[in-house]
């Protein structure tokens, strides 16, 4: 691994909106290449913190970095917007219809890393990963299968690292990058070799104008491949069943999976905690094991699409299979983080849809469940079948009322408490009371009413149940 050349995009000029996550590195990687860079952000506060990373920079690099509101982009190469700064819907951003009336492209950080890469004469790989759910455990397992192989390996994207805060990869090198709908809408000459969808469910849908417009988004992810790449897309949803249908005539080679054996048969799938193969001659075979760092039927799905890439990308596998085993898991994803008198609590924070909160209510059989904050469209309506195995359910955050409200429709015990202090120690209480072996929490809600975000609520929650050290804990609230 090494830097990217400073020269890479010398005499270009980029304005940058957005000083988050991935517009704080992009603005200091385009500069550090040699690009002249005009970067703003409404936050006083985000203006403030790029202002200490110049601080730290040379006084060449330092000196192509302006930060100062964008007023016109007339003469720049490109416009690289936050992802959640919308170009379209529901309303675009006033500097989105400045780039788009001057004909200045709208990029994602992953296309400038891509055009790094090219430019600075590298042939690494890259692999795509999106989906609603599973895309942030696939992508980190797809990178943990490639180094335990030896591959020179960089992950990042929508998950950890920032595109252009990822090394220059020698041409053996992998970037496994896991794509948000918003990021694969404004790519331009980046193509993956290996492009994985898999799943879809309704999500961000007031960005793409419902489950059409969002389904095409995540499409993209296979744009531009060729018969040298691979498409990988799992098949329990109609939405990636029709575009399976398409993605099977071609141009790249196509490689179905799912969790489970589903009919038609997908080519690769989970069962019994490893991962098959159909074979047309010999019959089902298994290949791996799956490690327990990967419960239930939606981790078999991740691991089938990891094995897939794997496989494509030239490891073995042996090496594949000891990846599997070996895969440590994600925080905030199903992680055990206390267990008190017979207590597991678990910290499944990053469910923030209903759909991803289905995947971990599925592994137990009996459980207090922890859920709430800001509900996506139809809340946890979709859960229902699971509320028999829930002991009580115990309610945070602004929309509690509202899934309340399908509990009490089924006749579901639940107590609104308001905010994760109340709930750990009341679910607790109410495992202990109960014999229940697990408390879930599991939201099926976004965060962004209580807390910074998913790892901030996990967080919070992890220092709760470590703190549970009695038998009881008071319950407070407005029982059901």
């Amino acid at each position: 691994m090494s830097i990217f050349p400073p020269t890479l995009f010398e005499g270009q000029r980029y304005a940058v909106l957005g000083l988050g996550r991935n517009g704080v590195p992009a603005v200091l990687a385009l500069a550090r290449c040699g690009a002249t860079v005009q970067a703003w952000d409404d936050g006083e506060n985000a203006r403030t913190a790029l202002g200490k990373h110049c601080a730290t920079l040379s006084a060449d690099i330092a000196a192509r970095i302006t930060c100062a509101p964008i007023e016109t982009v007339m003469g720049f190469d490109g416009l690289v917007l936050s992802p959640g700064i919308p170009h379209s819907l529901p309303k675009p951003h006033p500097v989105a219809l400045l780039a788009q009336d001057a004909g200045v492209p709208i990029l994602s950080d992953a296309e400038l890393l891509y055009r790094a890469v090219r430019g600075a004469g590298s042939k690494a790989r890259f692999a795509g990963i999106t989906g609603t759910n599973g895309k942030s455990t696939t992508t980190t397992l797809l990178a943990h299968i490639l180094d335990n192989a030896g591959l020179p390996v960089a992950a990042g994207g929508n998950l950890g690292p920032a595109a252009l805060a990822l090394p220059l990869l020698p041409d053996n090198g992998v970037y496994v990058l896991e794509m948000s709908s918003y990021m694969l809408e404004r790519l331009d000459t980046l193509h993956f070799d290996a492009a994985c969808l898999l799943n879809l469910t309704p999500d961000h849908l007031d960005r793409h104008a419902g489950m059409e417009g969002y389904a095409l988004a995540k499409t993209r992810v296979f744009a531009g491949q060729t018969p040298d790449d691979l498409a990988v897309i799992g098949v329990e949803d109609d939405w990636c069943r029709d575009i399976a249908a398409k993605l099977k005539a071609g141009p790249a080679r196509c490689v179905t999976i799912s969790g489970a054996a589903v009919t038609p048969p997908s080519m690769l799938y989970g069962q019994n905690n490893a991962v098959w193969q159909n074979n047309t001659t010999a019959g089902p075979q298994k290949v791996a094991d799956i490690g327990p760092a990967l419960p239930g039927s939606h981790n078999a799905e991740n691991a089938a699409a990891a094995y897939a890439m794997a496989e494509f990308l030239g490891v073995s596998q042996a090496d594949i299979a000891s990846g599997l085993r070996t895969f440590p898991g994600l925080p905030h994803r199903q992680k055990v983080v206390a267990e008190q008198n017979g207590v597991v609590f678990v910290d499944d924070s990053k469910a923030t849809n209903a759909d991803a909160s289905s995947r971990a209510l599925g592994c137990y059989d009996r459980l207090v469940w922890i859920a709430g904050g800001m509900a996506k469209e139809g809340g946890i309506n979709s859960l229902t079948d699971y509320f028999p195995r829930i002991t009580h359910t115990f309610l945070i955050g602004r929309d509690a009322e509202e899934l309340a409200a399908t509990l009490r429709a089924h006749n579901a015990p639940y107590t609104i408490v308001g905010t994760l202090e109340a709930a750990v120690p009341a679910a607790y209480a109410t495992a202990q009371q109960s014999h229940t072996p697990v408390v879930l929490l599991s939201p099926a809600c976004a965060s962004f009413d209580q807390f910074s975000g998913f790892e901030a609520r996990g967080l919070r929650f992890q220092e709760l149940a470590r703190a549970m050290q009695t038998d009881t804990a008071p319950q407070t609230g407005k029982n059901g």
